[in-house]
């Protein structure tokens, strides 16, 4: 329990960071579900050094996924999701969490990881640099796009795998630029926050497949 403990109060900090945010910036919805979304990034590595099991980790992040849902339809903490549009990117952002761990806990950690933070660190600096600042942008399925968006999006998950590979000592080859190409062409396909769920899946699948070959 006290594990979890360690756990609980970090997700309290976060939201405790959002909701001081909201004080400061009451009208900029976006930029402080990124800050969730981003800020739940170190919670994996976290997880995995305080040695939590993987049943444990499964039962609290399908609790974690449940009470998302509860809050779709009561709206007991808005700012999970307050956004201007309809989206279900913080239910997939815990699917595809339990997702990750199911499947990588214990046979590969380093592509649960690389999953997760391409998904944390790609898809909410790509949010929120592309929606700050002007470039090019399109519409793909009705969701705004941006060129800086989209090449943050391509460099963050490059850096994510460089650097898990480098830790690791995993040899640099083509398969790197590969993971972090899908996972931005995944991203694109963001309606109703499907992203949060195709994106960290495909990314660990990957990593999995053409860098730890497990």
């Amino acid at each position: 329990m006290l594990k979890f403990a360690f756990i609980l109060i970090y997700i309290f900090i976060i939201f405790l960071i959002s909701v001081l945010y909201k004080g400061f910036n009451p009208n900029n919805k976006e930029e402080l579900r990124k800050i969730i979304h981003i800020g739940m990034g170190p919670l994996i590595p976290f997880a995995k050094f305080l040695d939590i099991e993987q049943t444990s980790a499964l039962y609290f992040t399908g609790l974690v996924s449940l009470l998302t849902f509860i809050n779709y339809q009561s709206k007991l903490f808005p700012n999970i999701e307050d956004v201007d549009r309809k989206s279900y990117g913080t239910l997939f952002y815990c699917l595809s969490l339990f997702i990750l761990i199911y499947l990588y806990w214990n046979k590969d950690p380093n592509a649960l990881i690389a999953g997760f933070f391409i998904m944390t660190f790609g898809d909410g600096f790509a949010g929120l640099i592309g929606k700050n600042f002007q470039s090019k942008s399109w519409f793909f399925l009705n969701q705004k796009k941006s060129v800086l968006g989209t090449l943050t999006m391509f460099f963050t998950s490059l850096i994510v795998v460089f650097g898990l590979s480098y830790f690791q000592k995993y040899t640099i080859n083509i398969n790197f630029f590969t993971i972090a190409f899908i996972s931005t062409i995944l991203e694109q396909f963001s309606i109703l926050g499907i992203d949060n769920l195709i994106v960290p899946i495909s990314a660990a699948f990957f990593f999995n497949l053409l860098i730890t070959g497990l």
